[in-house]
């Protein structure tokens, strides 16, 4: 058991070390392969050990008495984008972004104390953000290079008593931050980038079920999660108040944004439906609420027909993309050309995906050990707003994603 964990840690420590990217403006759609082949559910529906951080009253459902997942995910987002600098002096064209393929781990172990007690424990790439037109030759995509990253680190620990469960996660979460990029000629071709931030900071979740007769209620809350970004975001913007662009800005901190849901499934003969409902609080976040960043109603709807030996499961969500045209507002909402803002949005972060069809499956070797697959596509997605210039910057966004996930009960 405990060579189990130290394995399990390992692990994802040295997967850790790679890029995220993510679908819901900077989080993940889910957690684990299981959730990515059913659309994302898993407030209402257990998948074990990966469970924990979707809703970790559903840690309940592993396997055995113990249960290990080992799992990554290849992420490549397609992201092009068109840039008019011409009012400003500058060029106009359409470069694609290079980062193009990220890796998240995910490492999750489970274990039942007693028929009351359940405790578990894992990390998780939980989201992150980027593009990179360093090498690209049109002037308009400003060799913009930006790395947003975030890892999390939990322990579930849940009790279940006559089909009610009550679970709570204390997190640790490991972010980081960079942003580089390089001005116009027009403007002096200065490059601009004062390195990465990094930061550890915590937060829980909270996670509730009630399990009936093949029907399942849950519901979750993820607290905000604030890091320090030290003077990356202030120096980013400061290249810009300098020439006008943009009022003094000054801030130290960003966020994960708080999070609640609520889920239900029913299963019967091998079938199983779930529906997921949660909110993404962007607008209350640091630094997002600042680029104006909009709240995400998100809506995922799965399906799994399952036997002894293997698992089929397919999945849809939609939320409406968190970057929106921010004409008329701006950072601090009405001080700052907007503009700018909406060239931050969707040439260095766009958060822009709202579609993604799933599909997934399970094949069980024997009763311990098991192979789960999924993958996400998202579709694509095309926003047009007004730039930093007075004209258009244009950007469209779509994903795959492959994921493979080994499980052991015991």
């Amino acid at each position: 058991m405990k060579r189990t964990i130290k394995l399990a840690v390992v692990a994802a420590l040295a997967l850790g070390a790679t890029s995220a990217f993510a679908t819901n403006g900077a989080t993940m759609i889910g957690y684990g392969a299981k959730s990515f082949g059913m659309g994302g559910t898993g407030i209402g529906v257990g998948h074990g050990a990966e469970s924990a951080l979707a809703n970790p009253a559903m840690i309940t459902t592993i396997k055995g008495k113990n249960e290990v997942s080992f799992g990554g995910t290849v992420f490549m987002p397609d992201i092009e984008t068109t840039n008019d600098l011409t009012g400003v002096g500058g060029a106009s064209g359409t470069g694609e972004s290079k980062s193009d393929f990220f890796v998240i781990p995910s490492v999750s172990l489970a274990s039942k104390v007693n028929d009351n007690f359940y405790w578990g424990i894992g990390m998780w790439g939980t989201g992150g953000l980027g593009v990179d037109f360093r090498n690209d030759s049109n002037e308009d995509m400003m060799k913009m290079v930006t790395a947003l990253q975030t890892m999390q680190f939990g322990v579930p620990l849940a009790y279940t008593n006559s089909g009610f469960t009550v679970a709570a996660t204390p997190i640790v979460q490991y972010s980081s931050l960079d942003i580089n990029y390089q001005m116009p000629a027009a403007f002096g071709g200065t490059e601009v980038g004062s390195g990465v931030a990094q930061d550890v900071a915590v937060g829980y979740n909270l996670g509730l079920a009630y399990v009936t007769n093949g029907l399942t209620l849950g519901a979750v809350y993820k607290s905000k999660i604030k890091f320090d970004i030290q003077n990356v975001l202030d120096s980013a913007i400061g290249a810009m108040t300098n020439l006008g662009q943009a009022p003094a800005y000054s801030q130290d901190e960003m966020a994960t944004p708080a999070e609640y849901g609520v889920g239900i499934s029913y299963t019967t003969a091998g079938h199983t439906l779930a529906i997921d409902y949660k909110n993404i609080a962007w607008s209350d976040a640091e630094v997002y609420q600042d680029f104006g960043w909009e709240d995400q109603d998100v809506f995922a709807i799965g399906y799994e027909y399952k036997t002894d030996k293997w698992a089929a499961r397919a999945g849809y969500q939609y939320a409406k993309g968190a970057v929106q045209d921010n004409s008329g507002k701006g950072l601090y909402l009405d001080t700052n050309n907007p503009g700018l803002t909406n060239t931050f949005n969707l040439l260095g972060f766009p958060g822009t995906q709202e579609s993604h069809i799933t599909l997934g499956g399970t094949y069980a070797f024997n009763e311990t050990i098991s192979l789960d697959v999924a993958a996400v596509f998202g579709l694509e997605n095309k926003e047009t707003f007004t730039n930093f210039g007075g004209a258009d910057i244009t950007n469209k966004h779509s994903e795959q994603g492959y994921s493979v996930q080994l499980n052991y009960a015991f």
